[in-house]
């Protein structure tokens, strides 16, 4: 099982954010998702983002933000505790909305560290980043009322509205090694991800295969991924995306820490 370590509540002290980063969970497990499915990997979980998805998998890092504020060497501490792996994913929430990010990937980095940061491709920051995993946001993300955990769709026009910055996007994809996974809530969300991938390729310098576009199912429980994973599949076959599955729900449904 996956190991993980409580940091408590997250206090509002805005000293703290000039000093480390809100911390959610800090935990050992194995990478889910991705080109890097199954590596054994530290995961590295700020609290507070920018969007609001109505199925977001981390509800206590952006409706509800919970946590502890960290320092950059506490952090590092935390992640050095975990001798088996040499690879970190650093996630959300959405980690670069905080500027600290920066020192911590740096200071990961001058560790020997391998970092993924997990990003809805809104924001762009000058980092140590071995592997942009961008997953852009469809308007089937959007909390409209009948979605809305809260049931009252008040995040939707600011959620819509944010949900997509290109100048960001395509600095990410010509900065990094990077992915586009896409969460996909069923074949409707396919033209969508075609015209954007196409957008992404006519404004980046740098080359978008086919391979480096995953499709992912929708859905935090095996229950609900079973009645999406053959769906979503068939669809990266007929496109000739990628499928990525989403292997911590498989092994630990949706226990926390993993």
């Amino acid at each position: 099982m996956p190991v993980a370590n409580d940091v408590g509540d997250l206090t509002a002290d805005a000293a703290a954010t000039d000093e480390g980063l809100p911390i959610n969970e800090v935990f050992y497990s194995i990478q889910g998702e991705g080109a890097l499915a199954g590596v054994p990997s530290v995961f590295v979980r700020t609290s507070g983002c920018n969007l609001r998805c109505w199925f977001c998998d981390s509800y206590h890092t952006s409706w509800e933000p919970t946590g502890a504020w960290l320092d950059i060497e506490s952090i590092v501490d935390d992640v050095r505790s975990y001798e088996q792996a040499d690879h970190v994913v650093f996630t959300g929430g959405e980690p670069l909305i905080h500027a600290q990010s920066v020192a911590l990937l740096d200071e990961l980095a001058d560790y020997g560290y391998h970092t993924t940061v997990e990003t809805n491709g809104t924001i762009y920051r000058d980092a140590a980043i071995d592997l942009a995993s961008i997953s852009p946001k469809l308007a089937s993300s959007t909390p409209t009322p009948e979605r809305d955990p809260n049931g009252d769709g008040g995040w939707a026009d600011k959620h819509a509205d944010r949900r997509l910055d290109m100048d960001a996007l395509t600095a990410l994809v010509d900065a990094y090694d990077s992915q586009l996974k896409f969460v996909v809530t069923d074949e409707t969300d396919l033209p969508e991800i075609t015209d954007l991938v196409e957008r992404v390729r006519e404004s980046t310098v740098t080359d978008v295969p086919n391979d480096d576009v995953l499709l992912m199912p929708e859905g935090m429980t095996r229950e609900q991924l079973a009645g999406t994973r053959s769906d979503v599949a068939e669809l990266a076959m007929e496109h000739g995306y990628r499928y990525t599955p989403r292997l911590h729900v498989a092994l630990w449904n949706d226990a926390p820490g993993t």
